[in-house]
């Protein structure tokens, strides 16, 4: 039997794993995650905290994985569109990724049109919290959304590649949550 043969199985066992990996998320009903980290709202910096915007209602966590690109900027300006009807059901956007804090200062401006904070993620500790890691690169953030709670649990995940569905499924969560 040639050497490669038994190399097969373990190959699709491996495509099988990181398939699956792209898909792990935190599930509703669990804690999600406390963090501080700088983020850019409007082309401005600012020290966000997790557990000061969910004393104000419940917040949208979106990862994305590079800002400025088609993918990422196309969910910035649906997130946009979308903020003032999360602001009235008392929820916050924030989106969140690995690029640096110079470059979100920019996207928070040029593609998120100073409507929400989008936060910087340099070391992924983060991204990885939230098992929203990228299967091909785990610096880098999957298109993951999340609906946190003011008790701190998930209450809703989506991921997927589609960036407008982000925003559909989790205004459609936040409504739900809130009744408003």
């Amino acid at each position: 039997m040639p050497a490669h043969v038994p190399l097969r199985p373990a190959a699709l066992l491996l495509a099988a794993l990181l398939s699956l990996s792209a898909q792990a998320t935190l599930k509703p009903g669990e804690s999600a995650p406390l963090f501080h980290t700088e983020a850019a709202v409007a082309g401005k910096a600012f020290a966000f905290d997790m557990a000061a915007a969910l004393k104000k209602g419940p917040v949208v966590l979106y990862f994305f994985p590079k800002a400025f690109t088609q993918g990422c900027t196309l969910e910035a300006h649906a997130f946009a569109e979308a903020t003032p009807r999360f602001a009235a059901m008392g929820a916050t956007v924030v989106g969140m990724s690995h690029d640096d804090i110079a470059t979100l200062k920019r996207f928070s401006t040029e593609a998120c049109r100073d409507q929400f904070a989008v936060a910087s993620d340099p070391g992924a500790a983060t991204i990885k919290a939230y098992d929203a890691a990228a299967a091909a690169n785990p610096e880098r953030a999957d298109r993951i959304s999340y609906v946190i709670g003011q008790d701190g649990k998930v209450k809703f995940v989506h991921v997927g590649s589609d960036p407008l569905e982000h925003v559909e499924r989790t205004q459609a969560a936040v409504k739900q949550l809130t009744g408003k």
